[in-house]
Formats: structure tokens, C-alpha cells, sequence
């Protein structure tokens, strides 16, 4: 049977208590660093995406003005007459004014089309006067519209000379011949360039995001520190004054139960012998008499005994839990209840906590004596490495748990405070004509006391 050395300092709980808040405010902070962390991961994933989405549209709308250039400076005056209608060497000038783009890899490959989708000039001779549908759009682009672009695998028709290089960018715009008719000049660039301007961009601006977001962060945790400490020293606060409030229940209960023993019941119990010392002497028509008035009498002064045992509890640091509550379902086995107690050996519980489940275990069988009309009551006691729970069940009348408390479950409703303030918890489940199940659940390592 475990015990609770009387040697051991005061000073320990409070130690562990204070050791436990700073975790406490540790675990909290870190908790926060985390949830910090996680929300910079997820907000900057989608920056990175959409500055990557920014550059690829800077990178099209770059390409766009360069093949517009292009189109109109270096393509569009050499457009004459002869190229449009396919004659031979018509196309050497803009051979030669394309090949060195060409040669530096820049430009992939080069295609002019007529309205009809005919293609009047390409770098690749083999294209010249291949007739291809073209998109829907393109009467929108001939008539002045904006150039298009778009960056991917080439796979549509007329394409497939195109396919084998990969991703590139595609680029139409409008282009005039030499004679005014309007064109459609088609360009493929390597797209190296396009993700060279989004890796800049990407690593030019992510970093700097993530510092800013950092800087928020570390602004953020100081106050957030302050913040979980004053929390901490509240409930710090809140546990001692309930601890000082249960300590003065306590002293106020043991001063009763000293004043009962001490003063009441001895001079009922002399009064008792006085009783029994006159019965003897008296007349046999009043010896009846004075038998009765001693019986009342001696009956009444058990029952002040056994309120004094009730009001003064024992001592837990001699006598350990499983004790003390074996000895606490005494006077239900002197009802006629039948008791059952599932109580572990090695109950290894300090005294605080030991004090906070007799408590709930006294209250909670008085109750059952005075009230459920119980016949079984078993009290079970579980630990595991995380908590000590207490279940206590009778197959009593029970009671409407939605109702208002009644006069004799107020003593419960404040447990059930106590025991949250303390970090537990206390669950009561009744059935009318079901008996009445109390679970009380306590941590291992929250500090009960704080002193």
C-alpha cells in the first residue's frame, strides 16, 4: 500500500507546479512558433505560385513585343510581292536577315501566314505553301487585335517539326506585306528566357516575403509569450485561491468535527452513564423510562460520532488512498449496500490529488446512503502514464441530471468546479430507476496546488 512520507517538503509541489507552468507556457509558445511556421509555408507556397504565374504572363507579353518588333522591322518590309506569290529566290533577304537569330538559338522557328492559312514564308522551305486551318481567333488578330502567346509543347498540325524541341513559346502577332495586305507572324522562342525571368522574379521576391513574414512572426511572439504568461499566472491564481477556499472547508470541518467530539459528544455520553446509573437505581415504573431515554440518547451519539468521521477526514499521508477509501465505504456496508472497490495496489498519486479524489469519493457516497436507495456500489480506480480516473457506480433510484441540482448534489457541483479549476474533469451520468455512474479524471503531471 503506497504511503506519503510526512519527511517530504512542502516546497517539492510548489516546485513541480512552477515547473509544470513553465512547460505549460513553453509548449504553448511552441505550439504558436508551429502554427507560425505552417501558415508561412501555406501562404508562401501560393506567392510562389502566383509571382511564377506573374513572370510567365511578363515573359508572353515581352515575347509578344518582341515578335511584334520583329514583325514590323525586320520581316514585314521584306514581305513583297514575290514572297507572297511563292516564286523561287524570293526569299534569300529574309533568309539572311533571320539566320543569325536563328544560328543563336533564340528563335526556333519562323512561319508568315496569309488569311487563308497558307504559309507564305518559314525558315524551314519545306512549310512554304502548306495550307493549315487556323484558330478562331485569327480574323480578330488580322483585323489590329493584340498578339497572342503561350508557352508549352507544340502538337498541333503543322507543328510536328516543332514537337521534338520541347517546351516553347509561341508566339502570333499581326504583320504587313510590303504592299499593305495584312499577315500573321508566327514565331517559337526557347522558352530558357521566359524561365530565366520567372526564376529572377521567384528569387528576387520570395526571399524577401518570407523575411517580411518571419519579421510579423518574431513581432507577434513576444506579446504572444506575455500574453500565454499572464494566462498562466491567472489560473495560477484562480488554482491557489480555490486551494486556500478548500483548506479553510477543510480547517472549518475539522474544528466542527473537534468541537463535537470534544464537548458534545462526551457530555452526551456522560449524560448517557448518568442515565444508565439512575435506570438501576429507579423505580421499575420509571426504569422503562430512563432504558428509552438511553437508547435515544446513545443512538444520537453515534450519529454525531459518525458525522464527526465524515466532516473530519483521515489522514492520507498515513494511510494512503486505497485506505482511506475502504475505511470511507464503511458505513454504506453497515446499510446493507454492497460494496466493490477495484483499487491498484500501487496507487501512486501525491497527496493533493489523493485528497482531491476522496473528497469526490466521500461526497458521492453520502449521497448514495442518504439518497439512491442503492443496493451495489463499486468504486474502481484507473491509472495509466497520463492520468488517475476515479469511476463510482450505483444501481440506485438516480436522478434527472438536466434538472436544477437539488439541495443534495450541491456538494457535487462544486467538486465538479474544483476539479476543472484543477485541470480534471468530473462527469455524472443518472438514470431514472438506472442507478447513477460519477467519473472523476485528474492529469499526472498538472499541478493540483499551486503554492
Amino acid at each position: 500500500m503506497p504511503k506519503w512520507s510526512p519527511a517530504q517538503p512542502r516546497a517539492s509541489s510548489s516546485d513541480r507546479a512552477r515547473s509544470t507552468e513553465r512547460s505549460e507556457v513553453r509548449a504553448a509558445v511552441s505550439r504558436f512558433l508551429a502554427v507560425g511556421v505552417l501558415a508561412m509555408f501555406f501562404v508562401a507556397v501560393p506567392a510562389a505560385l502566383w509571382v511564377r504565374e506573374m513572370s510567365e504572363r511578363n515573359a508572353m507579353d515581352n515575347a509578344i513585343q518582341h515578335a511584334q518588333r520583329l514583325a514590323d522591322y525586320s520581316v514585314g518590309p521584306l514581305l513583297s510581292d514575290a514572297v507572297l506569290a511563292g516564286d523561287p529566290g524570293s526569299t534569300r533577304r529574309l533568309d539572311e536577315r533571320l539566320a543569325p537569330r536563328m544560328s543563336d538559338g533564340s528563335i526556333v522557328r519562323v512561319k508568315v501566314w496569309n488569311p487563308a492559312g497558307r504559309i507564305v514564308y518559314s525558315d524551314l522551305p519545306a512549310l512554304i505553301g502548306q495550307v493549315f486551318k487556323l484558330p478562331t481567333w485569327t480574323p480578330e488578330l488580322l483585323a489590329g487585335g493584340k498578339g497572342r502567346a503561350s508557352l508549352g509543347v507544340q502538337s498541333d498540325p503543322g507543328d510536328e517539326n516543332e514537337t521534338e524541341a520541347g517546351e516553347l513559346v509561341e508566339v502570333y502577332v499581326r504583320a504587313t506585306s510590303l504592299s499593305g495586305d495584312p499577315l500573321i507572324f508566327e514565331a517559337y522562342f526557347n522558352d530558357d528566357a521566359v524561365r530565366d525571368e520567372q526564376n529572377a522574379l521567384v528569387v528576387g521576391l520570395i526571399p524577401a516575403f518570407l523575411l517580411s513574414l518571419g519579421a510579423l512572426q518574431l513581432a507577434q511572439l513576444f506579446p504572444a509569450v506575455r500574453l500565454a504568461r499572464r494566462i498562466q499566472n491567472h489560473q495560477s491564481t484562480k488554482r491557489q485561491l480555490l486551494q486556500h477556499a478548500i483548506d479553510a472547508s477543510d480547517l472549518e470541518r475539522q474544528r466542527i468535527a473537534r468541537d463535537l467530539h470534544d464537548d458534545v459528544i462526551q457530555d452526551l455520553a456522560g449524560l448517557s452513564y448518568a442515565l444508565e446509573a439512575e435506570e438501576r437505581h429507579s423505580t421499575p415504573e420509571n426504569r422503562a423510562l430512563f432504558g428509552q431515554a438511553k437508547a435515544i440518547l446513545q443512538k444520537n451519539v453515534q450519529t454525531l460520532r459518525a458525522m464527526t468521521t465524515e466532516l473530519y477526514p483521515p489522514d492520507l499521508e498515513e494511510l494512503g488512498l486505497p485506505a482511506a477509501l475502504t475505511r470511507l465505504t464503511a458505513p454504506l456496508v453497515e446499510h446493507g449496500i454492497e460494496v466493490k472497490l477495484h483499487i491498484p495496489a500501487n496507487c501512486e498519486l501525491d497527496r493533493d490529488r489523493a485528497a482531491m479524489f476522496y473528497r469526490v469519493a466521500r461526497e458521492v457516497l453520502a449521497n448514495t446512503m442518504k439518497h439512491a436507495r442503492a443496493g451495489v456500489l463499486e468504486l474502481t480506480l484507473i491509472q495509466d502514464d497520463d492520468r488517475t480516473i476515479m469511476l463510482i457506480h450505483d444501481n440506485g433510484c438516480g436522478f434527472d441530471v438536466s434538472a436544477d441540482a437539488p439541495d443534495n448534489h450541491l456538494g457535487l457541483r462544486i467538486m465538479r468546479d474544483t476539479i476543472e479549476v484543477a485541470g480534471g474533469s468530473l462527469e455524472v451520468r443518472s438514470w431514472m430507476g438506472g442507478g447513477t455512474s460519477i467519473m472523476a479524471t485528474l492529469d499526472r503531471f498538472v499541478p493540483v496546488r499551486a503554492r
